[in-house]
């Protein structure tokens, strides 16, 4: 039998020459099946970019609100108002949540993200996030997708250019979340979230963002309804915006999680292989993306450590209580000590480096 690494010879030159991949290889990849040839691909690409520090955050998810108009067919997080377990959070709950991780000395900052409310305007949102800003000044804030901060320029009549201005100016915000980009491509979204974002718009949210100096992730939600090109052909929409703009921080694969959703009835939940084929593909078509990022929440910890190895070199963070993705079935912890953190960091033989939410460097552990 041919080996991957012979039958992909041509790939493998171009990427040991740093030449650009096409779709045609994206697509190729996808039907590899030698994991450890990828794997090793991806981690002599990690290693020539960024060395061996894994970059990780001391943070705290604060999820506003889980009432949502969206009615997304892969997300068990939404409720209508009037749904068992639905919530929308004070100014003084969402304090309470922050307060309450601030029993860690090390906590750096927020990661505040929410529904999409059909009764909250822009400037309630606004006053949240202000609010936090305000009681806890020294803590960074990354905050809303560019699915939000669509749905915020639309109740408010604002421009997306001025609710970002707003968000930054009066409510601290210094990055923007990676979420809601699921799929670019018209028809999967036309299926599973028609109700939300275009996947135009969540690009030109990216675009107008990285315009104003505020820097943003990017992400993927695989493994549902969706082909293996059109997986290709989002990380070429992504790779192309990065080109444009340079704006984008780190890369999420996001594997669905379907329990609890209307998409779980006919979808099972992603295998490690597809996992790890997916981090490691992802690491050789987004070339101009310095981090890739192993989120333990969806990954689980045993698989996000592997992942560091195919391609990874960002764990995300200690989370403190993290909702949104343990509605969908998610078995990993709710939050992880930075103990841990810098255990699993250390196991697969690479070095801590805790960051804020721009990946500036805060502590190095050697």
């Amino acid at each position: 039998m041919v080996s991957a690494s012979e039958s992909y010879r041509d790939i493998e030159e171009k990427i040991r020459r740093g030449e650009r991949l096409s779709r045609e290889d994206g697509v190729r990849l996808f039907h590899c099946r030698d994991l450890a040839w990828l794997g090793a691909m991806a981690d002599e690409v990690r290693r020539k970019k960024c060395g061996d520090a894994v970059y990780y955050n001391v943070n705290c998810h604060v999820n506003l609100t889980n009432i949502c108009t969206s009615h997304c067919k892969f997300c068990a997080f939404g409720r209508d108002a009037g749904d068992r377990g639905a919530y929308a959070m004070s100014r003084e709950q969402a304090i309470d949540v922050v307060r309450d991780a601030m029993k860690d000395p090390n906590l750096a900052g927020l990661h505040v993200v929410s529904g999409l409310h059909p009764d909250w305007s822009f400037e309630h949102y606004l006053g949240l996030v202000r609010a936090l800003h305000e009681t806890f000044p020294t803590l960074y804030i990354k905050g809303f997708t560019g699915v939000e901060i669509t749905h915020f320029a639309q109740i408010s009549g604002l421009s997306v250019e001025e609710v970002l201005i707003r968000l930054r100016d009066e409510g601290g915000l210094q990055a923007i979340a990676g979420g809601g980009a699921e799929i670019l491509s018209d028809r999967v979204r036309g299926l599973l979230c028609p109700n939300k974002a275009t996947a135009d718009q969540w690009l030109d949210v990216a675009r107008t963002a990285h315009r104003l100096g505020i820097r943003s992730n990017a992400s993927m939600l695989y493994g549902h309804i969706e082909t293996v090109e059109e997986r290709v052909d989002h990380l070429l929409r992504l790779r192309a915006l990065q080109d444009e703009t340079g704006g984008f921080q780190t890369f999420i694969c996001f594997p669905f999680l379907p329990k609890n959703t209307e998409l779980g009835h006919g979808v099972g939940q992603t295998s490690m292989w597809d996992d790890l084929r997916t981090m490691a593909i992802s690491r050789l078509m987004l070339d101009n993306f310095r981090n890739i990022k192993a989120y333990w929440v969806m990954l689980t910890v045993p698989v996000a450590q592997v992942a560091l190895g195919f391609g990874a070199n960002d764990i995300d963070g200690t989370v403190h209580k993290e909702t949104i993705l343990h509605d969908a079935g998610a078995t990993s912890p709710t939050a992880l000590s930075e103990d841990r953190i810098i255990r699993v960091i250390r196991e697969a033989g690479r070095v801590p480096v805790a960051c804020d939410c721009n990946f500036h460097p805060i502590r190095r552990i050697e």
